[in-house]
């Protein structure tokens, strides 16, 4: 049997696994994606990403994408702002007009997935399959029991699913703990036509205010909502024990408002204009760094492999990095264990940097002097372009 007639099996159909799927298929091969939700639209894809040069749009590159990706991205999106508590601004930086040698141009995450899936052949992902366990055979073999009662066996079973993956125990004992911090995620919809003066406050791009071991963090979308993001340095139990009644958006904004109430009121429009849903959310991480003990027929990408908080933003970006660099390695070597050895190396080097980066940010943005710190931090590396 050929390398390109072994069976490879990706669990997840989010940007990593979908990435994998695309570089691969350019090669001549054939895996298959197996996904838990029902279809593409079975729920929100979350909010903006910006794709760095050195990893999304590496990896896009990889993928024969980056035309594609160049031509509905948001450059206007790269605008960034950060303020304190009192709304002073601390630092500042317009959008660039088009690409750029190390530029970040905008994406909504649904967007970018719906190019990935419509660029696959039309019977790559299996919908609607919840992986129970995986098995290793004595041959090196997997066989992936399925919650519909399928059963697959194959010879490179490839982890895309995410922060509780079923798939890492093959690999590693870490689980994902929690980091210490918690966000409420809030909507503010057709943002510039229903409120223009936040708009016109938050500008094209993200906006930053730190203090008070709190965060506000807001992201233009490319539906023109603004995506909301209060950060919050506190116990694992906190989402549930605040007294924030989530279902019920009114008094919920009246609760939230009270953990800000000493701050500028431009910054607290962002909770009083809000008119979507709201999601709680605790943020995890993995051990920085997170290794294993490579082993043949399986392997881990994205979150599964290097799951870290969002302050660097470099999560969708390593996934996408990730699928690229297994991809070229599976392509370029006759043995897939050999190719599942040389994307681990590589990729224990570079995502436990960003780990370690990303690590170092969300403890920045939680302490005492956040804003003026981090505000220092942004002007220094802009004065060294």
């Amino acid at each position: 049997m050929s390398d390109k007639e072994k069976r490879i099996a990706i669990i997840g159909a989010g940007l990593g696994g979908l990435t994998l799927a695309r570089v691969l298929q350019q090669a001549g091969f054939d895996p298959v994606i197996y996904e838990r939700e029902s279809s593409r639209t079975y729920r929100s894809q979350g909010g903006t990403l910006d794709l760095a040069t050195d990893s999304g749009q590496k990896a896009l590159q990889v993928a024969g994408l980056l035309e594609e990706f160049q031509s509905i991205c948001r450059y206007e999106g790269q605008a960034m702002k950060l303020t304190d508590k009192t709304g002073k601004l601390l630092f500042g930086s317009a959008a660039e007009e088009g690409p750029g040698e190390d530029d970040r141009p905008e994406i909504d995450r649904t967007l970018l997935r719906n190019m990935l899936l419509d660029s696959l052949h039309p019977s790559s992902v299996r919908w609607g399959y919840k992986l129970l366990q995986a098995l290793r055979l004595e041959n090196g073999q997997h066989d992936l029991q399925f919650e519909n009662g399928q059963i697959e066996t194959v010879d490179l079973v490839v982890a895309a699913d995410g922060a509780f993956s079923k798939i890492r125990p093959l690999l590693s004992n870490a689980d994902a703990e929690y980091s210490g911090v918690s966000m409420i995620e809030l909507n503010v919809l057709d943002a510039a036509t229903q409120f223009p003066d936040l708009f016109a406050f938050n500008g094209t791009g993200s906006m930053f205010a730190l203090d008070d071991h709190k965060a506000i963090v807001a992201q233009v979308n490319g539906d023109g909502r603004i995506r909301v993001y209060l950060g919050f340095e506190v116990d694992r139990d906190w989402i549930d024990v605040n007294g924030i009644p989530y279902e019920n958006l009114e008094k919920a904004k009246c609760e939230m408002l009270k953990f800000f109430e000493d701050w500028d009121e431009d910054l607290k429009n962002y909770i009083r204009y809000a008119n979507g849903e709201v999601f709680p959310r605790r943020i995890y991480m993995l051990p920085v760094p997170h290794k294993w003990e490579s082993k043949s027929g399986v392997t881990l990408i994205g979150d599964a492999a290097h799951l870290m908080s969002p302050f660097a933003g470099a999560g969708a970006n390593l996934a996408m990095l990730d699928a690229a660099e297994l991809g070229l390695s599976i392509i370029n070597n006759d043995d897939l264990f050999q190719a599942i050895k040389e994307y681990e190396l590589k990729m224990f080097e570079y995502a436990g940097d960003t780990a370690i980066t990303t690590k170092r940010f969300m403890k920045l943005f939680f302490s005492d002097n956040a804003a003026e710190t981090f505000g220092e931090m942004m002007s220094s590396n802009f004065a060294e372009v």
